[in-house]
C-alpha cells in the first residue's frame, strides 16, 4: 500500500472522521496564503494530534526555530503551552516524549532538521527523494542527527505549472511533515500521517 499522506486541504479537521466542507478548505487555504503572502516569513508551522490541527500557524521569521514540548529556557515554539482537547493517552504518551524536540535551521543550501528528543522523528519531503518516484519515503532520524528535509532548488524544479493539483495548491511541493516517535507509510502499521498521535507540517514560503 502506498505511503502518501492527504494533503493539506483533503485533511480532516476533527477526530470524529467528517471529512472536510468546501468551507474548511477555503479557510484553511486562505490561511496558509496569507501568512506565506509575508515575504518576512520563511515557514509556518502546523501542530498536528492525528487528525486535529491543536493551537494557531506558527509563522518564522528567524533563521533557526526550536520546537520542543519541554525545554529549559527554551525559546521558540513551545507545544506544551498549547490547549488540547484530545484525551487519547497514546497522544498524551507521545507528546510527554518530545522533549528537547527539534531545531530547523535554514541554512544556504536549504533547510536542515535537527533531532534534539530522546526518540526517533520521522521526515517526509518531496525533496529527499528521486523526483521521479511515484511515492515518497519516510525517513527516520535519531536522536542527535541532523537531516537536510528541504532543498529549494530541488523543490523549484519540482513545480509543474500546467499541472491542475500545483495550480490548486501552490505549497505542495514546499512541505515537509514530521511525526515524533512514532512513524508512518510502508513499513508501519499507520499508513497516513493523519494517524500519527503528534505531528508537524512545516510549509515553507516560495518567495
Amino acid at each position: 500500500m502506498a505511503d502518501e499522506a492527504p494533503n493539506l486541504v483533503q485533511r480532516k479537521l476533527e477526530s470524529s472522521g467528517s471529512a472536510l466542507t468546501a468551507a474548511d478548505r477555503h479557510f484553511w487555504d486562505s490561511q496558509v496564503l496569507q501568512e506565506l503572502g509575508d515575504c518576512s516569513h520563511w515557514c509556518v508551522v502546523a501542530y498536528w494530534e492525528e487528525k486535529m490541527r491543536v493551537g494557531r500557524l506558527y509563522s518564522v521569521q528567524e533563521p533557526s526555530l526550536d520546537i520542543f514540548y519541554d525545554l529549559p529556557q527554551g525559546n521558540g515554539f513551545c507545544l506544551g503551552q498549547l490547549s488540547s482537547d484530545n484525551k487519547s493517552l497514546l497522544v498524551q504518551k507521545v507528546r510527554s516524549k518530545i522533549g528537547y524536540g527539534i531545531q530547523l535551521t535554514k541554512e544556504v543550501d536549504g533547510v536542515w532538521v535537527y533531532n534534539r528528543s530522546s526518540y526517533p522523528i520521522f521526515i517526509k519531503s518531496a525533496t529527499l527523494d528521486n523526483p521521479n518516484s511515484r511515492t515518497l519515503l519516510v525517513h527516520k532520524v535519531f536522536p542527535g542527527f541532523s537531516i537536510k528535509a528541504f532543498d529549494y532548488e530541488k523543490a523549484y524544479s519540482l513545480q509543474r505549472p500546467n499541472d491542475h493539483e500545483f495550480m490548486q495548491q501552490p505549497w505542495t511541493g514546499f512541505t515537509v511533515q514530521i511525526s515524533f516517535v512514532k512513524g508512518w507509510g510502508q513499513c508501519y502499521t499507520r499508513q497516513f500521517i493523519s494517524s500519527c498521535p503528534c505531528w508537524l507540517e512545516v510549509i515553507f514560503n516560495d518567495q
